[in-house]
């Protein structure tokens, strides 16, 4: 193969890479974004729930 073609594949390759790696990257912060709003949003249903419901009494032993 003539060194000139191989190198044109090499820098192609590599774009393709840097492509695929920037994609992944955007994907897996965007994963994240929505589990935390997803635990965040459950912990205030929990919260919520907690203050709306009423004491229970202590029980003593």
């Amino acid at each position: 193969m003539h060194p000139d073609t191989h190198l044109a594949l090499h820098h192609l390759r590599a774009e393709e890479l840097r492509t695929q790696a920037d994609t992944n990257r955007l994907a897996t912060a965007s994963r994240r974004r929505h589990e935390l709003r997803i635990r965040l949003g459950w912990t205030l249903v929990e919260v919520g729930l907690r203050l709306a419901s009423a004491p229970r009494p202590a029980v003593a032993h």
